[in-house]
Formats: structure tokens, sequence, C-alpha cells
């Protein structure tokens, strides 16, 4: 004996169910069939819309029914031949009148019962496999068909009634296996009680029918035929990338089920569980598909983990006070007073202390359930021994499972660092004893990250992705961009990142993709996206709540740099080449990095100091690792040191500066080069990231340009340095005559800093820096008299643009 169930969606029309015909005929022979069907798709939700509207006293439901009964008259002049359709047609008809007549009766007595819900419902399986069995027989596969309320005894405990085994088991090996049949159509769902009263086993029953039917047979095998190739390991709507499950044990797969995976009815597995009969999920659109087996034993897969679900609409019940303690019997009369009203309990945990517990249920039976607890509880919470029962709303609940997790250490360090890295907050965790769930409530707006993340840690060997939100796209962002182009199979290849680029903004315009932005045509794209608005691209990026977020700020704007702290505050990290954030005033710099620490994203700004020269990254190893900064001296600017390096008194130092700007090396406005301002940021970023509590005002600065030279219009800043000539030959010359170069250095030394321009002597290590070069020497405990230096270009489009890729690598990697 075999059982074959048919979900809605295999049987929602003419041409899906000449699938299911041709199923079983390939089965048909070497077993005899159970073939148990549900509804048409959406005929169960229609049937109740029709009650709900007569209940209103809204007309409108004879209009939902007379469309239902064409629905089916329509599928069976489709699937039958026109000599075999008078009789089942006068039958379907005839069932839609008592579908009438029972929403007349709705609408007469304005009351719509658990009982009456039940025999309206019953029908959507009735006419359907009523319909199919016609057709089977239709096509030469002559078969039974069976009442499932002649063959299901339950209590009378209506819309998910309790079976009676003993009673069903006599009644289906009667009705089928003394039967000279051997192939036998079942409605899936319904029930009776001892009464002959029709109940429902509750939504997804069919699956259940199944099973009953199953383990009363000894069936070999029982297959549930969905729209799916079996079993996944997470929701593939949430998350792309599941993979599908080809074995997994009972255990596991009610797990699963329970805890949300829509492919099998949780007390499906149950039964056949207890008569050690394996269960397949199977796809009626892809029959040839190996599908997912269900069976007693967990096949080792590589992974201690099976699969991920989640249930959403849930609300936390908090039950506590100082009353508690000590006190038993509070956990029996709160589950007691739940059970009484019929509320299921999805979730437990309860604190050491006993102060507090706490429940996880459906959120449509929060209201009720705070009524029914808080009545309970009435006596203690008018003394102030207990506070009144506390409701949280619009939470979800994640679980991880899997047999073997109970013997792998770290499972649940690894799921709830993730969470965290991904500012995912857990509001309570529960793990059964088996080992084989955890789970953990948390807000249902982060189910889809928290899915992901937890999918790619546990599921996804391959890439880890890297969601980017990019705002400038000047000079360095559009080298950046194309690095990114470049680099992006690299990446992949050698170090499972998958970087792409899901939002993009210059100072116009900003668009958004949730696959990527095409690097290869983001100008175009962009040109006609939408309006800048910063406010609503920082929204925009924390609403899409992607896991592995970086925020990356390649502008030199104030209003860009004042979004981090809202930015940090939903776990986003956030690369920065803008100096703004980092040199701003102290508390809002240590702010900042308090709250990256606090919501565990990272903050990286290693282009601030030094383009791509690794200066930040090697200081905060130096400070970690336990040493201390005692000096540090360096040339910061690669504007000035260029400016300087080709300025020799024969052509004008205007025109040297012009060159510095051309090539990309200054600022927009030179002058926050030429003035020290730049340097005097870089240096108080170093001393910050070494431990100082340093101001720009705690920064001496020796100036070198005229004061004139200051004023006015960039234009003019040239023209008045053009007139000013004199004064730069003089520099130039008198550290000329001395043999020496001029080098614009920053100096750091007892908690004090100082910027100017200095004589710099053959001698010492800063003489031979040409171009653009950068170079800072840390004198430590370590390095006392021989310095750590770093040396390198420390300007330029193309390094700039390297270093925010390496910081945004880094940011990938925590």
């Amino acid at each position: 004996m075999q059982v074959l169930k048919f979900g809605g969606t295999s049987v929602a029309n003419a041409t899906n169910i000449k699938k299911v015909k041709a199923i079983v005929e390939q089965k048909k022979g070497s077993e005899n069939l159970v073939v148990v069907v549900s509804a048409f798709s959406g005929v169960t939700d229609k049937l109740l819309q029709c009650g709900g509207l007569a209940l209103e006293n809204n007309p409108e439901y004879a209009s939902l029914l007379q469309g239902l009964t064409a629905q089916h008259v329509e599928a069976v002049k489709e699937l039958l031949p026109v000599t075999a359709q008078s009789s089942i047609l006068s039958w379907v008809v005839q069932q839609f009148h008592e579908v009438e007549d029972i929403c007349s009766g709705i609408k007469l007595l304005s009351e719509f019962s658990d009982k009456t819900r039940d025999r309206l419902v019953s029908y959507g399986e009735l006419v359907s496999s009523k319909i199919i069995s016609a057709y089977l027989a239709s096509e030469a596969l002559d078969n039974d068909w069976l009442d499932a309320r002649k063959l299901i005894v339950t209590d009378d405990h209506h819309t998910k009634a309790t079976v009676n085994f003993a009673a069903t088991k006599e009644k289906v090996q009667a009705r089928i296996l003394s039967s000279n049949k051997n192939l036998f159509v079942v409605p899936g769902f319904i029930a009776a009680d001892e009464k002959g009263n029709t109940t429902t086993l509750g939504r997804g029953g069919s699956d259940y029918t199944a099973a009953i039917v199953g383990a009363c047979t000894g069936a070999s095998s029982v297959e549930i035929w969905t729209d799916v190739s079996g079993m996944m390991t997470a929701d593939p709507r949430l998350v792309p990338n599941a993979k599908h499950i080809k074995a997994i044990s009972y255990s596991e797969a009610m797990e699963l089920s329970h805890f949300g995976a829509k492919v099998i009815y949780p007390p499906t597995l149950q039964p056949l569980m207890q008569e050690g009969i394996p269960v397949w999920i199977k796809n009626t659109f892809d029959p040839q598909d190996a599908g997912t087996i269900i069976e007693a034993h967990s096949h080792k897969n590589g992974n201690s983990t099976r699969g991920i679900s989640s249930v959403n609409a849930i609300a936390l019940l908090s039950l506590e006070g100082s009353g508690m303690v000590g006190i038993p019997g509070f956990s029996k009369r709160l589950f007691e007073a739940l059970a009484a009203h019929h509320i299921n309990v999805i979730l437990i945990t309860q604190a050491s202390s006993e102060h507090s517990i706490c429940v996880g249920v459906e959120e449509k039976a929060a209201s009720k359930a705070k009524d029914v607890i808080d009545k309970a509880f009435a006596y203690e919470i008018e003394r102030g021994l207990i506070e009144p029962l506390s409701v949280e709303k619009d939470l979800a609940i994640i679980a991880l499972v899997g047999d073997n997790m109970k013997s792998h250490q770290g499972i649940s360090g690894r799921m709830f660092g993730v969470l965290g890295r991904n500012g995912v907050n857990i509001r309570a965790i529960a793990q059964g004893s088996s080992e084989r769930n955890i789970s953990a409530v948390i807000v249902k707006d982060d189910i889809r990250k928290a899915l992901t993340a937890l999918h790619e840690e546990f599921f996804e060997t391959t890439y880890k992705q890297v969601n980017l939100f990019v705002v400038g796209t000047g000079n360095v962002g559009g080298k950046l961009l194309a690095q990114l182009k470049q680099q992006q199979e690299f990446l992949q290849e050698k170090s499972n990142l998958q970087v792409r680029i899901i939002g993009l903004a210059n100072s116009r315009k900003m668009i958004f993709a949730e696959e990527g932005i095409e690097s290869a045509t983001w100008k175009a794209q962009l040109d006609a996206g939408e309006q800048m608005d910063l406010s609503a691209f920082v929204e925009r990026m924390k609403e899409k709540n992607l896991r592995n977020s970086v925020f990356v700020d390649i502008t030199a704007n104030e209003k860009v740099a004042s979004v981090y702290e809202s930015v940090f505050q939903k776990s986003i990290s956030v690369v920065a080449c803008n100096k703004i954030a980092a040199s701003s005033p102290f508390a809002r710099y240590k702010k900042l990095k308090d709250l990256c620490h606090e919501f565990e994203a990272a903050f990286h700004f290693e282009t601030n100091v030094g383009a791509s020269l690794p200066i930040i990254g090697t200081l905060n190893d130096l400070v970690r690792s336990g040493d201390n900064i005692n000096r540090i001296e360096a040339v910061l600017s690669g504007t000035l040191n260029f400016v300087f390096n080709h300025y020799d008194g024969k052509k004008p130092f205007s025109e040297v500066v012009r060159q510095a700007q051309t090539e990309g090396y200054t600022e927009p406005d030179p002058r926050l080069d030429l003035s020290g301002t730049d340097v005097m940021r870089k240096i108080m970023i170093l001393a910050r990231e070494a431990g100082a509590h340093l101001e720009m005002s705690d920064i001496a600065n020796t100036p070198f340009m005229p004061p004139s030279c200051m004023e006015g219009s960039v234009e003019d800043f040239y023209a008045e340095m053009l007139k000013q000539e004199d004064h730069f030959k003089k520099l130039y010359e008198a550290a000329a005559s001395e043999g020496a170069k001029l080098k614009f250095v920053a100096t750091f030394k007892d908690g004090k800093a100082s910027v100017g321009l200095k004589h710099i002597d053959p001698s010492h290590d800063f003489y031979h820096l040409y171009g653009k070069d950068n170079i800072v020497s840390f004198y430590t405990d370590r390095y006392p008299e021989q310095p750590m230096v770093i040396k390198g270009a420390g300007a330029g489009a193309e390094v700039t643009a390297s270093g925010v890729f390496a910081d945004i690598i880094r940011a990938a990697r925590i």
C-alpha cells in the first residue's frame, strides 16, 4: 500500500489535475494506492469568506459562491468526456446548493460557529476529490471514492479535531484493506466525530489525512506531492540561496515544520514516525526530481545543522514579579489558563531567578491571552506580587534545527554572533533538551536579514554577500566602482566574498537595486535615478535591512558625515574617505567609536590619513598589542610633498599648485592643503587613534602661506600666489642654502601636536621623499630609536580608491 497526497496547487485546475493523473498512472500496478487530495487552490479561503460575508449580511457571498460553482463545473467539463459529465455535474451543483443553504443559515442566525465553519469548508475537499475520482475513472483508472468522514473518527473540537486512532484504524482497515480495489480517492482535511458531525484536522490537514491512512494501513511509504521539490534549508522566498535537503529525520522535519516550514503540516509525521513509515516530499510539476525523504535516522550532510525556519506574527507574553520567586505552581497555572482557552504556546523561556517566565503565542491570540492570564492571576496582581501580563507584538521566531547539533560545540555562539553582528536584537531564547533546536525571538522586521545571515553562516560555504551603499561618485568614487567591477570575480573566487552595490548616490541622484547595481552601466542608471535626498537614502538603506551592509562615504560633505550615528545604530558598518567625522570634536569622535563597538559595526577610515597606506591599521595593531606610542613624525600631505618636490623657484609656485590640482592630488579647494588644515586633521586622527584626547585647537600650526592668499575665491587664491612669488622663492632658497629640502611635517609628542614647514637635511628619513609620497614614523616602546616607518603614495584617486576598497574588505571580515 502506498499513499499519495496532492495539495491545493497540485489540483488547482484541470491542467494540473492531468499531471496528477499521470503520476497516479505511473504508480499504479506496483502497489495498491490511496490518493488523498486537497480542495482546489484557494477554495477553502473563499468558502470561509462566503461564511464571513453571510455573517455580515453582505449579499456579495452569493456572487462569490456562483464563482466557486462555475470554477468546479468548468473543471468537470475540461476533464471528463461529455458522456460522463451529467451525473457529476448534477452532484457538484447540488453540493454548492448545500453551501448556499449553510450561508443562508449563517445570515439568518447571525452566527458562524466552529461547527458550522467545519461543515462549510468540508465541501472544498469533498467536491475536488469527487471530480478527480470521476476523471481518473474516465481515464480507465478504476477507483473507489471514500468519504473521509466515514473513515477518520475525531473528538468534537471543531477546526482542529483530535483523532481517535483506535476507532479510525478499525474503520480504515475494514474499508480499504478488505476491498478488492487497488486505487482509492479520499478527500483530505475532513473527518467526523462519534456523532457523525463533520470536523476538520486543521489547516494543512490533508497531509495529516494521508499520514493517518498510511499509518492505519501499514503503507510502505507516504508521498506528499506539492509545488516544490522537497524541503529546503530555508524558505526560498526569503533566502534566495536556500538549498535542497535530500534526506532528513522525522525529528528534524517536525522541528522545521513546527517553526514555519510550510512544505509539510506538523502533526503529519507523528503517526508515521511511530510506524517507521518513510515520507517523501515530491514535486507534482517535476515528478522526476528526487525530492526529500523523511525517515527515522538523520543523514550526515557534512553540516551540524539541517535547516533554518521561522514563524511570523508572534507575540511574547511575560509574567514577572518578586511574588513568583520560590512559589511553586505559577507555571502550571499559566499554562493551564492558556490551554483551557485553546491558546497554543509556541516557545517557553524562564529566568533562572524564577522572577519571570515568557511564552510565545500567535499574535492573533495575544489579546485573549492577556485577558485570560490577568484574570487567572488577579489576586496576585491586585496585591502587587506580580505585574499584569506584559505583551510584546510584531515579533517572529527563528529556529536553527539539526540532529547533529548536540555533538558540535559552538553552534549557539555562531548563531548569536552572526545575529549580533547584523544588528538583530534577540528578545528571548529557547533550546530544547534534545539540543536539536535553538530558537530565538526577534523583531519581525529583521526576519529576512536574520535568515539570510544565518543561512550564509551555516550553509553557504561558497561566499559571503556584502551589500554596499555608496555615496560619492566623483574622481575617487568612480575609481572605486571600476576597481569593484574589476575585482568582482577575484573576490568571490579567492576571498569568498560577493560584493554588491545596492545603493548608489551623488549630490544630484540616487538609485537602488535589490540584486545589485550593474557596474558596467551605473552612470546611465544614476543619471536616470531619483532626486538625491540624503535622509531618504539612509532610510531606504535601513528599511532594506540587509545583512553585512556597509555605508561607504566618498565625499568631503559634512551632512553625509552627520548620519554615521544613525547608521551605526542599525549595525551597519561605515567606511569613510570623508575626514570630517574622525576629525570632529573629540566628544563626537568618541561617541562614534563607542557606537560602532556597541552595535558591532565596523568603522574604517584608513584613507583619512594616507590614501591606501596602512597607517591607521598599523597604529591600531601596535596599540592593541600593548605598545605605547611615544612620538609620531610624519609628512601627511601628498599634495604639499608634490608641490615642494616640484618647486625650484624657476616655475611660479602657483603653477606647481595648479598642476597638483589638475593631477587630482589636492582637495577641491587647495587652500585646505596649503593652509595645513588637512595635515592638522590627519595628525589629530593619528593622535586620537594612539589614545590622546586632542582637539584641532590644541594643534600648533605654523603657516607658510601669506594671509592674503587665503581670501576670496579659488581663482583669487591663484592670482594672489602669483603676486607673492618672491615669498615662496625665499622659502625655497633658505632651505637650499643649507642643502636641505622643504617638507611640511606633522609631529605628535608628549600629548602635543604641531604642523609646519621644516628644513630637512640629507641625513633625515624624510629627505628622500619624492612625488606625492607620504611617510610616517612611529617611535614606540618597542621601536624607541629606529622607528617603524610607513612610506608610499599618499594622494591620488586611484590609490585612495584602493584604500577605500581595502577598508570595505576589512568591514566584510567582522
